[in-house]
C-alpha cells in the first residue's frame, strides 16, 4: 500500500491494518523460531554424525591394528611349530639312531 493510499485510511481502516499486520509478524516469528529450532537439530546431528564417522574410523583403525596383530600371532605360533617340528625330526632320528647302534 502505498503512502498516499495510507493517509486516505481512516482511523478505524489504520487500525484493523495495524492489526492484521500485527498478526502476521506474531507469525512470522512463531515461523522463524520454528526453523531456528529445526536448523540447531540439523546442526547437531550434522555435528553427531561427523562425530560418528570420526569413531568409525578410529574403531577401523583398531581393527586393523587388532587384524595385523593376530597375523603376526599367527606367523610366530607357525613358525614355532615348524622348529619344533624339526627338533622331533631330529629326535626321531637320533632315537632311531641310537636305538640300532644297541640293537645292532
Amino acid at each position: 500500500m502505498t503512502e498516499k493510499e495510507l493517509k486516505k485510511l481512516n482511523r478505524k481502516q489504520l487500525l484493523e491494518l495495524l492489526l492484521v499486520q500485527t498478526s502476521r509478524a506474531d507469525r512470522l516469528e512463531a515461523e522463524l523460531a520454528e526453523a531456528n529450532k529445526m536448523l540447531k537439530r540439523r546442526e547437531l546431528l550434522e555435528t553427531e554424525a561427523g562425530t560418528m564417522a570420526e569413531a568409525a574410523l578410529k574403531i577401523n583403525g583398531v581393527f586393523e591394528a587388532v587384524d595385523a596383530a593376530a597375523a603376526q600371532y599367527l606367523q610366530n605360533i607357525m613358525r614355532i611349530n615348524k622348529f619344533l617340528e624339526e627338533k622331533a625330526g631330529t629326535a626321531m632320528q637320533t632315537a632311531d639312531q641310537t636305538s640300532d647302534e644297541q640293537n645292532g
